[in-house]
């Protein structure tokens, strides 16, 4: 019996033992497509590991790259941020694998807001008592500042989600220090770490 394959760009399935060399409705490579069939449980969970493996990876780079600019040594900053990038390229490709990770605009944005509940009520406050139980406070306060930060993202996700179809046009700031997101001009001071509005970046 012929596979099916789907293209990860377009949504084009293709039926054949094989995929395309290119995609015959948005000519991405072959490359693009997946085999259209469900994972074994086993392999989907090596799948979202490397996921989160390949995504820290990235981040971690970049904060390696802005480390040896700092030290005066941008060839090895560029090459930091040449691998986060390879890193970043990586997640995207085992993305394509998970299932139900990424789906229409509107349940992406209600899947978010259900992430951000969750992490506030259920994740962040265990780890906020265990780090107070260890006899660290820094690290507890950085676990509250996140969890006071994910409920204010819930809001402008379920905004968002109420506001899809006027498809209103907002710029957002994202507070560098805490994380915290406006959806509008910033105040003087950011509402959970109290930084100053120098510490925004335009997210425009």
């Amino acid at each position: 019996m012929a596979k099916q394959w789907k293209c990860t760009s377009c949504g084009y399935l293709h039926t054949s033992d094989h995929p395309p060399d290119a995609c015959p409705r948005c000519g991405a490579s072959l490359y693009q497509f997946i085999l259209y069939a469900p994972l074994p449980h086993e392999l989907e969970a090596h799948l979202a590991q490397a996921f989160a493996g390949e995504s820290q990876a990235h981040v971690r780079n970049l904060a390696y790259a802005r480390k040896a600019a700092e030290e005066g040594y941008p060839t090895v900053a560029r090459l930091f941020r040449a691998v986060a990038e390879a890193e970043k390229v990586h997640a995207e490709e085992y993305l394509k694998y998970l299932e139900g990770v990424v789906g229409s605009t509107a349940e992406n944005l209600s899947r978010a807001f259900e992430n951000e509940i969750k992490a506030k009520q259920d994740i962040y406050p265990r780890l906020v008592q265990e780090a107070f139980r260890l006899g660290r406070e820094d690290v507890a306060w950085s676990f509250i500042r996140a969890r006071d930060v994910e409920e204010r993202h819930a809001g402008l996700y379920k905004e968002a989600l109420s506001a899809l179809a006027g498809d209103r046009e907002l710029e957002y700031h994202v507070c560098t220090v805490c994380g915290y997101v406006f959806d509008q001009e910033p105040p003087g001071e950011c509402p959970v770490c109290r930084s100053p509005r120098e510490k925004f970046k335009s997210m425009a």
